[in-house]
């Protein structure tokens, strides 16, 4: 797949909800059950981060179990754990940073990517490499929309997908700046809800957050 097609791919996949669960899970029986929750209050894009022994397995039952669901692979560090995004069939991978050899490596491979960034010098090594959908992390502590603002100055193309510090109190500033495609937050499936097997109660705040543009 070209990049122009990964790009084409990407903006799809995020353009489906206003907001992408970032799920940390710790077991990856109870993954199923927790996409079916996301799914069916309206959030179909949802990020497994590669952050507990867990994820890989999280999200290969999510994949073959819960097709309705588009599984990203997040916290992706490496060629090598791009490479397990895309070996596991996952439908994109997203970085909180980026690399030359990370770049490298998704700008040729088979599924869209979302490198992370901080400032002008990253969304330099990004666009030079065909990359103009980002993730900004961490957004409220990289400082924020004004962040944004200043960048799309030299930088008119690029849009965002913000993380970090984003919450039910202020998504709504973030997803009414015209860069931004869509968020990441984990307050539509948190830690204690995912533990406790709570469902509905994700079920119900996925529904919100899906409302939300």
């Amino acid at each position: 797949m070209t990049i122009n097609k990964h790009r084409a791919r990407l903006d799809e996949i995020l353009a489906l909800a206003p907001v992408i669960p970032v799920i940390t899970i710790d077991d990856a029986a109870s993954a199923p059950a927790l996409a079916r929750a996301l799914v069916a209050g309206g959030l179909r894009t949802i990020e497994i981060t590669l952050r507990t022994k867990a994820a890989v397995d999280a999200a290969r039952a999510i994949i073959a179990e819960v097709p309705e669901a588009i599984v990203g692979i997040g916290t992706v560090l490496s060629p090598a754990d791009y490479d397990t995004a895309a070996k596991l069939g996952a439908a994109f991978a997203i970085s909180p940073g980026q690399s030359p050899e990370l770049l490298d490596a998704a700008a040729s491979g088979p599924i869209p990517f979302a490198p992370g960034i901080q400032t002008a010098s990253d969304l330099i090594a990004c666009v030079t490499c065909g990359f103009e959908l980002v993730k900004f992390f961490p957004a409220t502590q990289a400082g924020g929309l004004p962040v944004i603002d200043a960048l799309s100055g030299p930088f008119p193309s690029v849009r965002y997908c913000p993380t970090g510090g984003i919450s039910e109190a202020n998504v709504a500033q973030w997803l009414a700046h015209p860069k931004i495609v869509a968020v990441g937050g984990s307050w539509p499936a948190p830690a204690r809800d995912i533990s406790a097997g709570n469902w509905s109660a994700i079920e119900s705040r996925a529904r919100a957050a899906a409302g939300l543009r």
